[in-house]
């Protein structure tokens, strides 16, 4: 055991396959290894939380590792630990350890997709370790901790102190297996709620979603059962409601749909802010921009004429990206236009890769509002006229056959 474990070390991952145990021959090297000394692979040092540096424990990786395999068939444990010994640095810090481990499987998952368990469970050690060595040993405890630093809510923090033993005891931490890795991944870098200063996450993924439940609801059999269906991924909730739901701002809805700014500099502005305070806390937004007058337009304040929607549209564009959701993922935001505003042809070219990128917003979803005047006419093959929607200011709310009076009104005006 030792000889092979010190031949793996020196191995890269480049030469080829690592060499690895059979079965048999890791039994009995796991029988050999009760009670003995600890292996040191070729005299590195991790840094422990502490600080204090100490040998690496060989057998320490390959137990933890094995472990968090059983079950788990086309798995095989002792060729993630010796891979990950093989990479580690003199000096790294026992994070940094748990983390490599943890992309060495992650990195086998195309060849045997159980890898993704064993990533997943991985991760999920590590962070129970990382809440625990906060103390934080219970879901009562997170949620104190939580108040404490601001992130969640007062009557969540009364309905759990007046229930605890309940709600810690409905915790069911098995369940952490049911996750693949990118999905454990991404709730631990996106969803779980971290200490302001530490940056560390003060809650593992069952006291989120107890969390998550406790925010909605007063009633304790209620908070549990929806705590179980979520728990075992039976069913799970949109992402603000998740993301928000038990903390300080538990804001829960998805979508927000607006109404076009005013023609307007006051207006323009202020649906700008309406927008990024809706994002702040991760609300998707839906926004009609068919009022804003078009390009060559006469603006009677200052006798210029109009740039159009377009370079307010890059401004949104950049307000999106900048105001993204919670720190968590990037903002979302769609703009719709009528099909008869002048700038329409502009605006369907906002997308495109090519042409002057300073009239493109990458970041904007766009979507053009079509009448079925307009399908007809394309049938027809008759012609189509655009606005300036200052001059038919009207037709923003109009639809059915009033619309399409107006509209012919219009053009024959």
């Amino acid at each position: 055991m030792v000889t092979l474990i010190e031949e793996n070390v020196g191995a890269n991952a480049e030469d080829g396959p690592v060499p690895t145990l059979t079965d048999a021959a890791k039994t009995e090297s796991a029988k050999a290894h009760v009670g003995s000394e600890p292996l040191a692979a070729g005299g590195m040092r991790v840094k422990k939380r502490s600080g204090v540096l100490e040998p690496v424990d060989v057998n320490k990786i390959v137990n933890a590792i094995a472990r968090a395999s059983e079950g788990l068939l086309g798995v095989d444990p002792m060729r993630v630990a010796t891979r990950t010994i093989s990479s580690l640095a003199d000096g790294a810090s026992t994070r940094e350890l748990d983390e490599l481990s943890i992309r060495t499987a992650a990195g086998l998952i195309v060849e045997e997709p159980n890898y993704s368990k064993l990533a997943s469970r991985l991760l999920a050690t590590v962070v129970d370790k990382e809440v625990r060595n906060q103390n934080i040993p219970w879901f009562s405890e997170s949620i104190k901790v939580g108040n404490t630093e601001g992130l969640v809510a007062d009557h969540v923090l009364e309905f759990v102190e007046a229930n605890a033993p309940a709600l810690n005891a409905a915790i069911n931490t098995d369940r952490d297996r049911l996750f693949e890795f990118f999905g454990l991944r991404t709730v631990y870098d996106r969803y779980l709620l971290r200490h302001p200063e530490r940056r560390e996450v003060i809650e593992n993924p069952q006291y989120f979603f107890l969390r998550v439940a406790c925010g909605l609801s007063t009633d304790l059999d209620e908070v549990v059962k929806f705590y179980d269906l979520m728990s075992s991924l039976a069913y799970l909730p949109s992402s603000p409601t998740l993301f928000n739901s038990g903390t300080s701002h538990s804001q829960m809805s998805s979508c927000y749909l607006l109404d076009s700014p005013e023609d307007s500099l006051e207006g323009i502005y202020k649906r700008y802010t309406d927008i990024a305070k809706l994002s702040k806390f991760a609300g998707g937004i839906g926004v009609a921009w068919h009022r804003v007058r078009s390009k060559g337009s006469l603006i009677q304040g200052t006798n210029g004429l109009s740039n159009g929607i377009v370079p307010w549209l890059r401004t949104l564009d950049s307000s999106v990206a900048a105001v993204n959701q919670g720190g968590r993922r990037k903002g979302a935001a769609c703009v719709y236009l009528e099909s008869w505003h002048a700038d329409i042809e502009d605006f369907l070219e906002l997308r495109d890769n090519t042409g002057d990128h300073a009239r493109r917003t990458h970041n904007l979803n766009i979507a053009n509002w079509i009448p079925d005047l307009f399908m007809e006419r394309v049938e027809k093959d008759w012609q189509w006229s655009l606005f300036d929607p200052k001059k038919v200011p009207h037709l923003t709310d109009l639809f059915g056959d009033e619309f399409v009076r107006a509209y012919v009104a219009a053009e024959e005006a």
